[in-house]
């Protein structure tokens, strides 16, 4: 066999140690770990270097791509000791001429001490990314902000430094530096610290699902290349302007990013799809303190999965059929009960359960623009829940 050069045996041992070292160094290094290790190997081609650890790397390239795409289908086991990740939206800060998407600072405050209280942790972005797939035994917190509004910056975010609290922060890139947003210089001060991350929000922030493809995937890669002008980066987390998208849109995403979030009510656990994130929106009418001191005793309801994948209806699709298919492990199934706005109002839905399946029977179709269903299971463990939301045409 042949020996390997000194170089060959440099590149194996990078590759032993890239998904460690990638993830560790900086968020630059998180975000390019696979541009990285890809364009290494076709350096190497490029100049002809067609050694053992080339065809390594070639490999290695395949399988952690194709890992990557199939995680969710290859991975996915139950865990009963998983508390989750609660999700939290937020937008604007004491602008009361916004009541749906505004939240007064200091019942904001309140939320960050009723946290505390219950000792949950708050989760850094980076933690998220790297312990993903780990089961969490302690309940963990991830702040969120969309749309990067100047009350943010003037009101939230001192708070928020101050205390070191880690959060994501969700730009679109056409809005920023025009009346009522933040403008590069502030969000690149608010990125430099180590618990504050950016995500991607679109460029235009319009109605996505509006769109057809081509127009759709231009939007985001006009976001994509402003953020790579602006900070250096394209982040690795993305969120759907108004929750909404089309399949087609969310596998346009999934090729871009790692990490999408929806604006559907539920708790991530480590089987939940990576592009399909629940979040609670949290505003002046469902920010009050005793539901807000609810949702944060949530529990994930864990499933294998959820059909249809396709969230956008028409008027063939509509109402769905819709089936969730549980873990054998999971337990009191016979407690579930969903809920769905069929029809323009909300109510008790018809549902089945034939062994760890569940059949939502909706009688009525979903009425323009959203259409949303609610499960929850109360066990010995507290209240564990699940959401989706559905785009009519």
């Amino acid at each position: 066999m042949k020996i390997l050069s000194i170089s060959d045996r440099s590149v194996l041992f990078f590759l032993r140690k890239s998904k460690r070292s990638f993830i560790n160094l900086s968020k630059f290094s998180l975000l390019f770990e696979r541009v990285v290790v890809y364009n290494l190997f076709f350096v190497m081609i490029k100049k002809k270097i067609f050694s053992f650890a080339a065809s390594i790397i070639k490999f290695f390239i395949f399988f952690f791509i194709l890992s990557n795409t199939y995680a969710d289908n290859t991975n996915k086991k139950y865990y009963h000791s998983e508390q989750g990740i609660l999700s939290l939206m937020y937008h604007r800060f004491n602008e009361n001429n916004y009541p749906s998407t505004n939240i007064d600072m200091e019942i904001f405050k309140k939320h960050i001490e009723i946290i505390k209280n219950h000792n949950f942790q708050f989760i850094n972005p980076k933690d998220f990314v790297d312990n993903f797939e780990k089961a969490k035994e302690g309940k963990k917190i991830l702040l969120t902000i969309d749309d990067a509004f100047s009350s943010f910056y003037q009101n939230a975010w001192p708070y928020l430094k101050k205390n070191k609290i880690p959060f994501i922060l969700f730009v679109s890139t056409e809005p920023v530096g025009k009346n009522g947003y933040m403008n590069w210089d502030e969000i690149k001060n608010v990125e430099k610290e180590n618990f504050a991350y950016i995500g991607n929000h679109s460029h235009s922030h319009e109605y996505l699902v509006k769109y057809d493809f081509q127009n759709f995937s231009s939007d985001i890669n006009k976001s994509i290349k402003i953020f790579n002008k602006e900070i250096g980066y394209n982040p690795i987390f993305f969120s759907y302007p108004f929750g909404e998208y089309k399949l087609k849109q969310k596998n346009f995403i999934r090729n871009n990013f790692e990490y999408a979030f929806g604006q559907h009510s539920g708790v991530i656990d480590l089987n939940k799809d990576k592009f399909e994130l629940p979040r609670f929106p949290i505003n002046e009418k469902y920010g009050d303190l005793e539901r807000f001191n609810f949702l944060t005793k949530l529990l994930p309801l864990q499933y294998k999965n959820l059909i249809p994948e396709e969230k956008f209806l028409n008027d063939v699709n509509n109402p769905p059929n819709i089936v969730i298919n549980f873990f054998e492990n999971q337990k009191n199934l016979e407690k579930i009960n969903c809920f769905s706005n069929e029809g323009g109002q909300w109510k008790k839905a018809s549902i089945n359960i034939y062994k760890n399946r569940l059949s939502i029977n909706l009688k009525e179709k979903f009425k323009p623009r959203r259409g949303r269903i609610n499960c929850s299971l109360k066990d010995d463990d507290g209240w564990r829940w699940l959401g989706t939301q559905f785009i009519v045409k």
